[in-house]
Protein backbone atom coordinates (compact mmCIF):
# COMPACT_ATOMS: atom_id res chain seq x y z
CA UNK A 1 0.00 0.00 0.00
CA UNK A 2 1.39 3.69 -0.99
CA UNK A 3 2.67 5.65 1.60
CA UNK A 4 3.08 9.35 1.24
CA UNK A 5 6.86 11.22 1.55
CA UNK A 6 6.03 12.73 4.76
CA UNK A 7 4.93 9.36 6.25
CA UNK A 8 8.54 7.49 4.62
CA UNK A 9 9.93 10.26 6.69
CA UNK A 10 8.33 9.83 9.47
CA UNK A 11 9.04 6.03 9.00
CA UNK A 12 12.71 5.54 8.65
CA UNK A 13 13.24 8.13 11.83
CA UNK A 14 11.51 5.85 13.89
CA UNK A 15 12.85 2.83 12.72
CA UNK A 16 16.25 4.33 13.44
CA UNK A 17 15.34 5.36 16.74
CA UNK A 18 14.04 2.10 17.19
CA UNK A 19 17.16 0.43 16.89
CA UNK A 20 19.40 2.77 18.75
CA UNK A 21 16.80 2.32 21.52
CA UNK A 22 17.77 -1.31 21.42
CA UNK A 23 21.41 -1.36 21.00
CA UNK A 24 22.44 2.15 22.48
CA UNK A 25 22.37 2.82 26.59
CA UNK A 26 21.40 6.52 26.65
CA UNK A 27 23.55 7.20 29.85
CA UNK A 28 26.69 6.12 27.90
CA UNK A 29 27.49 3.47 30.73
CA UNK A 30 27.20 0.07 28.43
CA UNK A 31 29.07 -0.20 25.50
CA UNK A 32 27.10 0.06 22.25
CA UNK A 33 25.35 -3.11 20.92
CA UNK A 34 23.45 -5.97 20.68
CA UNK A 35 25.94 -8.23 23.21
CA UNK A 36 23.43 -11.30 22.95
CA UNK A 37 24.41 -11.81 19.13
CA UNK A 38 28.29 -10.59 18.96
CA UNK A 39 28.72 -12.83 21.85
CA UNK A 40 27.08 -15.84 19.96
CA UNK A 41 27.25 -15.78 16.39
CA UNK A 42 29.96 -14.76 13.98
CA UNK A 43 30.35 -11.25 12.07
CA UNK A 44 29.17 -13.19 8.55
CA UNK A 45 27.85 -16.19 9.18
CA UNK A 46 24.47 -15.98 7.17
CA UNK A 47 21.11 -17.48 7.86
CA UNK A 48 17.53 -17.43 7.62
CA UNK A 49 14.59 -17.24 9.15
CA UNK A 50 10.63 -17.01 8.45
CA UNK A 51 7.47 -14.82 10.03
CA UNK A 52 5.54 -17.21 11.30
CA UNK A 53 1.94 -16.57 11.80
CA UNK A 54 -0.05 -17.65 15.23
CA UNK A 55 -3.42 -15.64 14.91
CA UNK A 56 -6.09 -15.62 12.52
CA UNK A 57 -6.57 -11.86 11.39
CA UNK A 58 -5.67 -9.42 8.68
CA UNK A 59 -2.06 -8.96 8.01
CA UNK A 60 -0.34 -5.79 8.24
CA UNK A 61 2.90 -4.42 8.18
CA UNK A 62 4.73 -6.54 5.38
CA UNK A 63 5.84 -3.57 3.77
CA UNK A 64 7.17 -1.93 6.57
CA UNK A 65 9.23 -4.89 7.57
CA UNK A 66 11.08 -4.56 4.08
CA UNK A 67 11.99 -1.02 5.35
CA UNK A 68 12.91 -2.43 7.96
CA UNK A 69 15.38 -4.85 6.78
CA UNK A 70 16.73 -1.95 4.44
CA UNK A 71 17.53 -0.46 6.95
CA UNK A 72 20.29 -2.55 8.24
CA UNK A 73 22.19 -1.78 5.65
CA UNK A 74 22.09 -4.26 2.70
CA UNK A 75 22.35 -6.96 4.85
CA UNK A 76 19.03 -8.27 4.77
CA UNK A 77 16.71 -9.97 1.98
CA UNK A 78 13.43 -9.99 2.70
CA UNK A 79 10.96 -13.15 0.62
CA UNK A 80 7.65 -11.97 0.33
CA UNK A 81 4.81 -14.46 0.79
CA UNK A 82 1.68 -12.96 1.82
CA UNK A 83 0.82 -9.45 1.33
CA UNK A 84 -0.87 -6.80 3.47
CA UNK A 85 -3.97 -6.51 3.80
CA UNK A 86 -4.56 -10.46 3.62
CA UNK A 87 -6.38 -13.13 5.55
CA UNK A 88 -3.96 -14.89 8.10
CA UNK A 89 -4.21 -18.10 9.78
CA UNK A 90 -2.33 -19.80 12.15
CA UNK A 91 0.47 -21.98 10.36
CA UNK A 92 0.82 -18.95 7.81
CA UNK A 93 4.51 -17.67 7.08
CA UNK A 94 4.40 -14.07 6.09
CA UNK A 95 7.46 -13.92 4.38
CA UNK A 96 11.34 -15.25 4.70
CA UNK A 97 14.58 -13.15 5.86
CA UNK A 98 17.80 -14.18 4.78
CA UNK A 99 21.23 -12.50 5.38
CA UNK A 100 23.51 -11.79 8.25
CA UNK A 101 21.86 -13.74 11.28
CA UNK A 102 23.16 -10.64 13.77
CA UNK A 103 21.36 -8.84 11.69
CA UNK A 104 18.06 -10.81 11.47
CA UNK A 105 18.36 -10.90 15.04
CA UNK A 106 18.81 -6.92 15.11
CA UNK A 107 15.73 -6.82 13.21
CA UNK A 108 13.44 -9.27 15.04
CA UNK A 109 11.47 -7.54 17.65
CA UNK A 110 11.55 -3.94 15.70
CA UNK A 111 9.50 -6.21 12.74
CA UNK A 112 7.65 -8.59 15.13
CA UNK A 113 6.57 -5.13 17.94
CA UNK A 114 5.50 -3.19 14.45
CA UNK A 115 3.96 -6.42 12.61
CA UNK A 116 1.66 -7.60 15.91
CA UNK A 117 0.56 -3.98 16.71
CA UNK A 118 -0.18 -2.91 13.69
CA UNK A 119 -2.21 -6.46 12.51
CA UNK A 120 -4.17 -6.11 15.75
CA UNK A 121 -5.70 -2.43 14.18
CA UNK A 122 -5.80 -3.55 10.97
CA UNK A 123 -8.27 -6.91 11.62
CA UNK A 124 -10.53 -4.69 14.43
CA UNK A 125 -10.53 -2.15 11.20
CA UNK A 126 -11.65 -4.50 8.83
CA UNK A 127 -14.07 -5.73 11.18
CA UNK A 128 -15.62 -2.31 11.37
CA UNK A 129 -15.29 -1.82 7.75
CA UNK A 130 -17.76 -5.09 7.42
CA UNK A 131 -20.45 -4.01 9.73
CA UNK A 132 -20.73 -0.95 7.37
CA UNK A 133 -20.39 -2.42 3.82
CA UNK A 134 -23.12 -1.29 1.44
CA UNK A 135 -24.03 2.10 2.87
CA UNK A 136 -22.38 5.14 2.27
CA UNK A 137 -20.46 5.96 5.23
CA UNK A 138 -16.59 5.77 5.18
CA UNK A 139 -15.07 4.25 8.58
CA UNK A 140 -12.52 6.90 10.22
CA UNK A 141 -9.45 6.54 12.37
CA UNK A 142 -8.74 9.16 14.99
CA UNK A 143 -5.80 10.80 16.90
CA UNK A 144 -6.24 8.66 19.66
CA UNK A 145 -3.27 7.11 19.14
CA UNK A 146 0.42 5.68 20.45
CA UNK A 147 2.47 8.60 20.54
CA UNK A 148 5.54 8.41 17.92
CA UNK A 149 3.61 4.94 16.50
CA UNK A 150 0.92 7.23 14.34
CA UNK A 151 1.77 6.45 10.86
CA UNK A 152 1.79 2.87 11.65
CA UNK A 153 -1.42 2.77 13.46
CA UNK A 154 -2.97 4.89 10.98
CA UNK A 155 -1.04 2.83 7.70
CA UNK A 156 -2.50 -0.47 9.29
CA UNK A 157 -6.35 1.66 9.90
CA UNK A 158 -5.89 1.93 6.11
CA UNK A 159 -4.77 -1.77 5.52
CA UNK A 160 -7.73 -2.73 7.13
CA UNK A 161 -10.22 -1.11 4.87
CA UNK A 162 -10.55 2.02 7.08
CA UNK A 163 -9.76 5.97 5.93
CA UNK A 164 -7.32 8.20 7.97
CA UNK A 165 -8.79 11.33 10.00
CA UNK A 166 -6.53 14.04 9.79
CA UNK A 167 -2.85 13.03 10.92
CA UNK A 168 -1.96 15.95 13.42
CA UNK A 169 -2.98 19.37 14.92
CA UNK A 170 -1.19 20.98 11.32
CA UNK A 171 -3.29 19.56 8.33
CA UNK A 172 -6.86 20.43 8.96
CA UNK A 173 -8.51 22.95 11.40
CA UNK A 174 -10.96 20.91 13.86
CA UNK A 175 -12.91 22.84 16.34
CA UNK A 176 -14.00 20.66 19.05
CA UNK A 177 -15.94 21.16 22.36
CA UNK A 178 -13.01 23.06 24.67
CA UNK A 179 -12.18 25.35 21.46
CA UNK A 180 -15.78 26.25 21.06
CA UNK A 181 -16.05 26.63 25.10
CA UNK A 182 -13.18 28.80 25.23
CA UNK A 183 -14.41 31.15 22.03
CA UNK A 184 -17.94 31.68 23.17
CA UNK A 185 -20.05 29.01 20.77
CA UNK A 186 -20.16 27.67 18.02
CA UNK A 187 -20.57 30.51 15.39
CA UNK A 188 -17.56 32.56 17.59
CA UNK A 189 -15.58 29.99 16.89
CA UNK A 190 -16.24 29.32 12.89
CA UNK A 191 -15.54 33.16 12.62
CA UNK A 192 -12.65 33.32 14.53
CA UNK A 193 -11.02 30.23 12.48
CA UNK A 194 -12.09 32.03 9.16
CA UNK A 195 -10.49 35.64 10.83
CA UNK A 196 -7.11 33.69 11.01
CA UNK A 197 -7.49 31.65 7.83
CA UNK A 198 -7.26 35.07 5.88
CA UNK A 199 -4.70 36.91 8.27
CA UNK A 200 -2.39 33.42 7.89
CA UNK A 201 -3.18 32.71 3.84
CA UNK A 202 -4.00 29.30 4.90
CA UNK A 203 -6.99 27.35 3.16
CA UNK A 204 -7.34 24.36 5.47
CA UNK A 205 -10.48 22.36 5.60
CA UNK A 206 -12.86 23.13 9.14
CA UNK A 207 -14.35 20.80 10.72
CA UNK A 208 -16.83 21.94 13.91
CA UNK A 209 -18.02 19.72 16.72
CA UNK A 210 -21.82 20.03 17.59
CA UNK A 211 -23.11 18.80 20.79
CA UNK A 212 -26.98 19.23 19.82
CA UNK A 213 -29.15 20.20 17.06
CA UNK A 214 -29.20 24.06 17.73
CA UNK A 215 -25.03 24.43 17.47
CA UNK A 216 -25.79 22.18 14.11
CA UNK A 217 -28.19 25.05 12.94
CA UNK A 218 -25.88 27.99 14.21
CA UNK A 219 -23.20 25.62 12.32
CA UNK A 220 -24.92 26.34 9.50
CA UNK A 221 -26.19 29.39 9.53
CA UNK A 222 -22.52 30.96 10.45
CA UNK A 223 -20.86 28.77 7.62
CA UNK A 224 -17.02 28.49 6.97
CA UNK A 225 -16.97 24.92 7.61
CA UNK A 226 -16.54 21.60 5.21
CA UNK A 227 -17.50 19.33 7.82
CA UNK A 228 -19.54 18.81 10.79
CA UNK A 229 -19.14 16.50 13.70
CA UNK A 230 -22.29 15.60 15.59
CA UNK A 231 -20.96 14.20 18.71
CA UNK A 232 -22.66 11.64 21.03
CA UNK A 233 -25.99 12.14 18.78
CA UNK A 234 -28.44 9.63 19.06
CA UNK A 235 -29.03 7.58 15.99
CA UNK A 236 -32.94 9.37 16.10
CA UNK A 237 -30.46 12.89 16.57
CA UNK A 238 -28.13 11.86 13.92
CA UNK A 239 -31.08 11.48 10.88
CA UNK A 240 -32.47 14.50 11.83
CA UNK A 241 -28.94 16.35 11.78
CA UNK A 242 -28.15 14.86 8.32
CA UNK A 243 -31.52 16.01 7.24
CA UNK A 244 -31.13 19.71 8.54
CA UNK A 245 -27.80 19.45 6.63
CA UNK A 246 -29.49 18.28 3.51
CA UNK A 247 -25.65 17.44 1.97
CA UNK A 248 -24.60 21.42 2.21
CA UNK A 249 -21.34 20.19 3.71
CA UNK A 250 -19.99 16.65 5.10
CA UNK A 251 -21.47 15.28 8.07
CA UNK A 252 -19.59 12.79 10.56
CA UNK A 253 -20.76 10.29 13.20
CA UNK A 254 -18.43 9.92 16.65
CA UNK A 255 -18.71 9.26 20.16
CA UNK A 256 -19.04 5.70 21.73
CA UNK A 257 -19.91 4.37 18.39
CA UNK A 258 -18.91 0.49 18.68
CA UNK A 259 -20.01 -2.90 17.06
CA UNK A 260 -23.43 -3.15 17.76
CA UNK A 261 -24.63 0.49 16.94
CA UNK A 262 -22.37 1.61 14.14
CA UNK A 263 -24.39 -0.16 11.17
CA UNK A 264 -27.61 2.18 12.84
CA UNK A 265 -25.43 5.10 12.54
CA UNK A 266 -24.29 4.62 8.62
CA UNK A 267 -27.75 3.94 7.88
CA UNK A 268 -28.82 7.41 8.71
CA UNK A 269 -26.91 8.94 5.74
CA UNK A 270 -23.88 10.57 7.96
CA UNK A 271 -20.43 10.57 5.49
CA UNK A 272 -17.95 9.25 8.02
CA UNK A 273 -17.66 7.80 11.34
CA UNK A 274 -15.11 7.77 13.16
CA UNK A 275 -13.97 5.41 16.00
CA UNK A 276 -11.37 6.01 18.15
CA UNK A 277 -11.33 2.21 19.58
CA UNK A 278 -9.80 1.06 15.78
CA UNK A 279 -6.29 2.73 17.58
CA UNK A 280 -7.03 2.96 20.97
CA UNK A 281 -8.39 -0.78 21.96
CA UNK A 282 -7.24 -3.23 19.45
CA UNK A 283 -5.38 -6.46 20.50
CA UNK A 284 -1.94 -7.01 19.63
CA UNK A 285 -2.21 -10.50 17.17
CA UNK A 286 0.70 -13.32 17.75
CA UNK A 287 3.16 -13.36 15.35
CA UNK A 288 6.87 -14.93 15.34
CA UNK A 289 10.38 -14.34 13.59
CA UNK A 290 12.19 -18.55 13.70
CA UNK A 291 15.24 -19.36 12.30
CA UNK A 292 15.00 -21.83 9.52
CA UNK A 293 17.90 -24.79 10.28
Amino acid sequence: MTISESEKILLEKYIRLAIEEDQTDPAGKIPTGDHSALSSIGANKEGKAKLLVKSEGILAGVDLAKIICDAFGGDLILEQLMEDGAAMKTGDIAFFITGKERSILGAERIILNCMQRMSGIATLTNSYSKLIAGTNARLLDTRKTTPNFRVFEKWAVRIGGGHNHRFGLYDMIMLKDNHIDYCGGVAKALLTAKNYQEANKLNLKVEIETRNLYDVKDALETGFCDRIMFDNFSVENTYKAVELVSGKVETESSGGINKETIRSYAETGVDFISVGALTHSSVSLDLSLKAVI
